[in-house]
C-alpha cells in the first residue's frame, strides 16, 4: 500500500459525503469556534459578559452623577474531548482484500464509520446541555407537533420572554420530525409555499425557528424527588433561581425539570438538590412563590432543544503534537463544508502493516442559558 495519504483523498471525501447525509442536527446549528487552537485539554477558556443594565431618574445638579461602575462577569469553555478512531491493515490482508470486494471499497467504509462515530459523540455532547437550558414546554411522553404547531410557538414564547435574540434553532426527534412531515399543511406543496420538505424532506423554517433532526435527542433519567416543597416563610420573587425546599424525599438532579404549584412554568434544574436547596437555571422564577408550595418534577421525556445559535457553542481543533512532530509518515486534514467539523487523518507504519488515524478535538458549552429552551416529548 502506498505510504501517502494523497491518494486517499477521493476516499476521505467520498466518505465524509456519506456522513453529511446522514448530518445530525445540532453540529449545524450551533455557533461553531475554531479559533481557540492554543488551549490545551481541559484548559480554561473564558469570554466575557456583561451585566444588566440599571436605569436611574435624569435630575439637573452642579456636577454630573458619579456613577456607572459595573462588574463585568465570565463564562468559561473547556476543551474537553481529543478522541480518535483507529483501524489498520497488513500486507496479506490487502492482497487477500482485493481479490475480493477491493481495498478502495472496503476504506471508504471504514473511513466512513470512523468520522460517523466522532461526528456522532459531538452531536451527542451537545445534546447533553439540555441540563443548562432555561425552561421547558410540552407534555411528557407525548411527542410533539401531533396535530399543530403550537408548541413551537409556545417555545417561541419563552425565547422571546427571556430576551432572546434572532437566529433561532430548533433541533429535535425524528419522532417530533416525522410528525411535522406527516402535517398536510407541510407537505402540499401549494399550502405550504415551498417544495423543500415534500421533495428533499428537509424540515421548514417555522415560527422564526430552523428546525433540523438528530438521533442524540435525549431522554434522560430522573429525579426520584416527591412531595417536596418551598422552604421559606417569606416566598421567593420573580428571578429567583435558589430554592430551598423541605418535608420531600428523593433526589433532584441537575437537567430535572420541576413546576411549582399555581405556577405554569417548567423549570430546569441547573444544581442538584443538596443540603436542602436546589437552584434553577437562568432567569430564574417567572411567578413569586410562597411558602409550602408543592413542587413535582416532571415525568420521563424526551428533550427536543429549542436555541438561538449563538447561545451554543462547539469548540473545535486538531489534535497537539509535540515540538518535531510524532511517528506519523503523513497527515492531512478534511474539513466537512456542510458542519465545518474538521478531521485529522493520520498514516502510522508498523512492521508490515499501517495504521490509520481519524481524529478530533472538541469541548461544548452552553453560553446563554437564558437562550435556551427544551421542548418535551
Amino acid at each position: 500500500m502506498a505510504n501517502t495519504l494523497t491518494n486517499l483523498i477521493p476516499d476521505l471525501y467520498e466518505a465524509l459525503d456519506v456522513v453529511s447525509r446522514e448530518m445530525v442536527g445540532f453540529i449545524p446549528s450551533v455557533t461553531l469556534d475554531s479559533g481557540i487552537e492554543r488551549a490545551a485539554i481541559n484548559q480554561t477558556v473564558r469570554s466575557f459578559v456583561a451585566p444588566s443594565a440599571t436605569a436611574s431618574d435624569i435630575t439637573a445638579a452642579e456636577v454630573s452623577p458619579d456613577d456607572g461602575d459595573q462588574t463585568i462577569g465570565n463564562v468559561s469553555l473547556s476543551i474537553t474531548k481529543a478522541r480518535r478512531v483507529p483501524f489498520r491493515w497488513n500486507g496479506e490482508e490487502t492482497v487477500g482484500i482485493n481479490s475480493g470486494p477491493g481495498m478502495q471499497s472496503v476504506k471508504i467504509a471504514q473511513l466512513s464509520q470512523a468520522m460517523r462515530t466522532l461526528t456522532n459523540e459531538i452531536e451527542a455532547d451537545l445534546a447533553a446541555l439540555h441540563t443548562t437550558t432555561s425552561r421547558a414546554y410540552g407534555t411528557p411522553g407525548v411527542t410533539p407537533f401531533a396535530s399543530d404547531l403550537s408548541d413551537s410557538a409556545q417555545i417561541l414564547k419563552i425565547l422571546k420572554d427571556n430576551g432572546s435574540g434572532d437566529d433561532r434553532q430548533m433541533v429535535i426527534s425524528t419522532a417530533a420530525g416525522a410528525n411535522m412531515r406527516a402535517m398536510f399543511q407541510l407537505t402540499k406543496a401549494n399550502e405550504a409555499a415551498d417544495t423543500s420538505l415534500l421533495r428533499q424532506g428537509v424540515l421548514l423554517d417555522i415560527h422564526g425557528f430552523q428546525f433540523r433532526e438528530s438521533a442524540q435527542i435525549l431522554t434522560p433519567a430522573i429525579g426520584t424527588g416527591a412531595t417536596y416543597q418551598v422552604n421559606l416563610g417569606a416566598g421567593y420573587a420573580i428571578g429567583a433561581t435558589s430554592i430551598a425546599v423541605d418535608t420531600g424525599s428523593g433526589t433532584v438532579i441537575a437537567g430535572d425539570v420541576v413546576t411549582f404549584a399555581g405556577d405554569t412554568n417548567q423549570y430546569v434544574v441547573a444544581t442538584t438538590l443538596a443540603a436542602g436547596v436546589l437552584v434553577l437555571a437562568a432567569p430564574g422564577l417567572r411567578k413569586a412563590l410562597v411558602d409550602d408550595t408543592a413542587m413535582t418534577v416532571v415525568a420521563l421525556a424526551s428533550r427536543n432543544m429549542a436555541f438561538t445559535r449563538s447561545s451554543l457553542i462547539l469548540a473545535t481543533r486538531m489534535p497537539a503534537l509535540p515540538d518535531g512532530g510524532d511517528s506519523a509518515i503523513d497527515r492531512t486534514t478534511i474539513t466537512d463544508s456542510r458542519s465545518g467539523i474538521s478531521f485529522e487523518v493520520s498514516m502510522y507504519p508498523k512492521y508490515r502493516r499501517m495504521q490509520y488515524e481519524i481524529a478530533a478535538v472538541w469541548g461544548v458549552k452552553n453560553v446563554k442559558p437564558e437562550h435556551t429552551a427544551i421542548l418535551l416529548g
